[in-house]
């Protein structure tokens, strides 16, 4: 299964509150999850129906960074 996976500025638990209203709204709640552990900050979203640019796009409306990784 494919995983769409972006760098972000989402680095704490504040910022994941701050977010989770939209991304539910766009993804599901309990489908994504955001890993502030590590440097690049990387929020990670099974693959869905939905494009990259709708996951960027709903982060950018609540002030949030999110660049894709290809891999």
């Amino acid at each position: 299964m494919k995983t769409l996976r972006f760098k972000t500025n989402i680095n704490c638990g504040s910022c994941i509150r701050a977010v989770t209203p939209s991304l539910d709204a766009q993804v599901g709640s309990g489908n994504w999850k955001v890993d502030t552990q590590v440097d690049d900050k990387i929020l990670e979203i099974p693959y869905t129906e939905l494009s990259s640019s709708v996951v960027i796009e709903a982060l950018d409306a609540v002030g949030f960074q999110a660049v894709e990784i290809l891999e």
